[in-house]
């Protein structure tokens, strides 16, 4: 394969790439908002520990609340794209965070799931499970 036609391979990728991460931005913006709207404080965004990252983390009356936000032509494929894996990820980060709180483990807490379809409709599953 000529050097340019991979060049212009990779352009496109990387193309891509940014364009999912700014579709990413926004979902969580339009979450956070949502949220916000409903009284819930914003505490962190992005928040990385040692497991890996939670998209957003809030609070209210004193009981935290993590969000995990996927974004999809559909809210079904969103909610598809969440795996196990990733779910286990998303509770351990809590764990380390919850950790941090002055109460600990002795804080309420809970996991959410936000789906964001292609026309920005959002769609929250509060205390999510895989």
């Amino acid at each position: 394969m000529p050097r340019q036609t991979l060049q212009i391979q990779k352009d496109r990728q990387r193309a891509r790439g940014a364009l999912a991460y700014m579709s990413g931005v926004r979902a969580e913006q339009a979450v956070s908002a949502d949220y916000i709207a409903r009284q819930y404080r914003l505490c962190e965004t992005r928040w990385r520990g040692r497991a890996g990252e939670i998209d957003l983390i809030f609070e209210k009356h004193g009981a935290y609340v993590f969000v995990e936000v996927k974004s999809s032509k559909t809210h079904a494929r969103a909610a598809e794209s969440l795996s196990a894996r990733q779910f286990k990820r998303i509770c351990d980060s809590a764990t380390d965070y919850i950790a941090q709180t002055p109460r600990g483990f002795l804080t309420d807490m809970r996991i959410d799931v936000a789906l964001v379809d292609e026309r920005g409709q959002i769609d929250i599953l509060e205390n999510a499970s895989i």
